[in-house]
Formats: structure tokens, C-alpha cells, sequence
């Protein structure tokens, strides 16, 4: 990376024939040429929005020049469309991955507001601390008149005061645990009010907070990740105004041009010499009425021949017969000696 961009830096500097000998002819610019990058042909490189951010893309592989995008701004062409086609490719598939991340930002503070638990209030808590005093101090009491009555020897008396004793502290634990409970959660509804204040950039999809300093608005908006996104969502719609503007115009100038060669074919002269038919007039008036006027003669000349051929046909085939008859036997008459001679035959032996 530090090789190419110390390259890149000297044929800024120097030129990108820098390398040629004098005597050496340079090598012509054209923009079709893979070393150059299509989109910083187009509008700008993707690749220089974000650097040095999470959207980073690093360092971009092509060549950035400006001669040829301008050599590129003056062509025209399908191929300049299909430049323009990919650029809208790209950032688009750029933007869908924000807008992606926009979505699940929504829905992460959608959730945190769901899990927000009941607490005591402040006077409920007071309540429970005082009583938990009160407790403490019977405890205490019963403690010692549990001892008492062991040392006058009545033990199922201080048994029974020792269970009382463990009841109470029982009860002393639970509400304890209610207290320190509700601290707990009132912490943590603190956290969830402050989550609730945050909102999600509907550009880059970066955290704000409602209510924020100017300064630090200010500085999300100037932000890199903030005017890279802003920016290729401006490019996309005016790339895409332009392509379509184009197209609009090959469409039309197609359907001209195509309306140019009916019209051309339907007025074609007889003859093309200079305008002009064999008869020197216009073709634009006289055209059409000589282009009837030979089908007509076209169409005549072909019925003429096709009833010279029907009749010449007609008459071979009146000669052939008549041959057929001249040089072939009766055979009917043939036929009936035969059938005289078998019964004269038949009679005789009878």
C-alpha cells in the first residue's frame, strides 16, 4: 500500500510518464481502460467516503485521474451508461447495508423499553426501613429473655422464644431484600429512561441522544460517516436521473431514425439518378404511382407466361397420347379374340 500510494503521489508530481524515455512516444488516454476506476470516473470513488471509520472500504486498487474523467464527461456511448449503470450498483448496495443497520437499531431500542420492572416508591421503602428497626429491636429483646429464662432453667420457654426469634429475623431478611431490590431496579430504570432518550440517525444509523449539546450534533453531522452516506444517497438519485435521461433520448432517437427509413422506403423512386425518374420527373411526387405501374406490368408479364406454359403442357400431353395409341396394340380387341378362340375350343370337345 505505502509503494502505491508513494506512486500515485509521483505521477502527481511528476506526471504519469515519468518513466518514458525522450525519444519514447506516451501512451494515449482512454477511460475504457481497466487501470482506471469506474466510479471515481462517474461521480467519486466510494473507497475515499470512510476512511479511517468503522465503514472504512480501504484503499482503492485504481487509478484516480482527473484528465481522464473529463475525457470520460465528454464521450457518449452505451459503454458510459454501463460505467454509470455499475456506480449505481455499488452504492446502492452500500446504502441497503445502512439501512439494514438503521432497522436494527430501531428495534434494539424498541426492546429495551419492554423490560422495565415495578419498584417501591421512596415512601414504601421508608416504611419498610422502619419496621425493619422495630424488628431489630424486638429481636433483640427476645435474644435476651431467652437467655434469661435458660439461666432460671426453663429451656422449653427459651426455646419457644429463640423460634419466635428466628421468624422474625426471617422477616427482617425479606425486607431487607425488597429494599435493596428496589434500589436495584431504580437504577436500572434510570438506565432504561436514558436509553429511551436515545434515538437512531436515519442516514448513517449512528446512536443520538434526544437533547443533545449543538456542538456535539454538529459534530455527528460533519462527521465522515454522516456526509459519506449523505452523499452517496444525493449521487444515486442524480446518476440515475441522468441515465434515465439518456436512455429517454437513444429510445427517441431510435424511433426517429427507424421512421426515417420507412418513409425513405416507402417513397423509393423507380430509378435513382439524382432525384430524378427515366422520365425526369420527381421521384418525391411520381414515385409511387411508377413503382404501381411496374407491379402491374410485372404481374401481366407472369400470367402471359403462365398460360403459354399451360399450353404447351396441355399439347405434350395430347401428342403422347396420340403416340401411345399409334404404337401400342388394341388391347380390348385382343382381348375378345382370345376369349372366342377358348370357347370355340371348349365347344369342339363337347
Amino acid at each position: 500500500m505505502a509503494v502505491l500510494a508513494a506512486a500515485a503521489l509521483l505521477d502527481e508530481l511528476m506526471g504519469r510518464n515519468r518513466n518514458i524515455a525522450p525519444n519514447e512516444k506516451g501512451k494515449e488516454l482512454n477511460w475504457e481502460d481497466a487501470d482506471y476506476c469506474k466510479y471515481y470516473l462517474v461521480k467519486f470513488c466510494p473507497h475515499d467516503l470512510f476512511v479511517n471509520t468503522r465503514a472504512d472500504l480501504g484503499v482503492c486498487t485504481k487509478v484516480h485521474d482527473d484528465e481522464v474523467k473529463k475525457l470520460f464527461e465528454q464521450s457518449k456511448g452505451h459503454r458510459k451508461i454501463y460505467y454509470q449503470e455499475e456506480f449505481i450498483r455499488f452504492c446502492t448496495s452500500m446504502v441497503n447495508e445502512v439501512d439494514r443497520k438503521i432497522i436494527k437499531g430501531k428495534q434494539r431500542l424498541a426492546l429495551s423499553g419492554k423490560g422495565e420492572g415495578s419498584s417501591l416508591t421512596p415512601a414504601q421503602t421508608q416504611k419498610n426501613q422502619e419496621q425493619i428497626v422495630l424488628l431489630n429491636e424486638r429481636i433483640n429483646g427476645l435474644v435476651e429473655e431467652a437467655e434469661q429464662a435458660g439461666n432460671n432453667g426453663n429451656v422449653e420457654q427459651a426455646q419457644g422464644l429463640m423460634k419466635l426469634c428466628d421468624q422474625l429475623k426471617d422477616e427482617r431478611d425479606n425486607l431487607k431484600k425488597l429494599n435493596d431490590n428496589s434500589h436495584w431496579s431504580s437504577t436500572a430504570e434510570l438506565a432504561a429512561a436514558q436509553e429511551k432518550q436515545m434515538e437512531v440517525c436515519e442516514v448513517c444509523g449512528a446512536f443520538l441522544i434526544v437533547g443533545d449539546a449543538q456542538q456535539r450534533i454538529d459534530d455527528h453531522l460533519m462527521g465522515k460517516q454522516h456526509v459519506g452516506y449523505a452523499r452517496l444517497k444525493a449521487a444515486i438519485e442524480e446518476i440515475q436521473e441522468v441515465v434515465d435521461t439518456q436512455r429517454d433520448e437513444r429510445r427517441g432517437a431510435r424511433g426517429s431514425s427507424m421512421e426515417d427509413r420507412r418513409e425513405r422506403h416507402s417513397s423509393r423512386p423507380y430509378n435513382r439518378d439524382n432525384g430524378r425518374d427515366k422520365n425526369g420527373r420527381d421521384r418525391s411526387e411520381h414515385g409511387n404511382d411508377l413503382y404501381k405501374e411496374r407491379k402491374d406490368k410485372e404481374r401481366k408479364d407472369r400470367d402471359r407466361d403462365d398460360k403459354y406454359r399451360r399450353e404447351t403442357n396441355q399439347r405434350s400431353k395430347e401428342r403422347e397420347r396420340e403416340r401411345d395409341r399409334k404404337h401400342r396394340p388394341d388391347r380390348t380387341t385382343e382381348r375378345d379374340r382370345n376369349r372366342d378362340r377358348d370357347r370355340s375350343r371348349h365347344s369342339h370337345r363337347r
